[in-house]
């Protein structure tokens, strides 16, 4: 199964609620931070809302 590197790349100050739930339910809190998770139609859902703030590149 294909794994995602996501990193947030844009601070969360000033955000709305949601985008922050969201960036802390990939496990993202600082800027700079890096997760790796599954390529799922759920995790693909989370980096549509907030991918302006975010880095994703494919992990084999």
């Amino acid at each position: 199964m294909a794994q995602l590197k996501i990193k947030l790349v844009k601070s969360l100050n000033g955000r709305l609620k949601k985008q922050i739930a969201t960036a802390e339910s990939l496990g993202l809190r600082k800027p700079g931070q890096t997760t790796v998770q599954p390529d799922n139609e759920m995790t693909r859902g989370k980096i549509a809302k907030i991918g302006f703030m975010l880095e994703v590149t494919e992990v084999e």
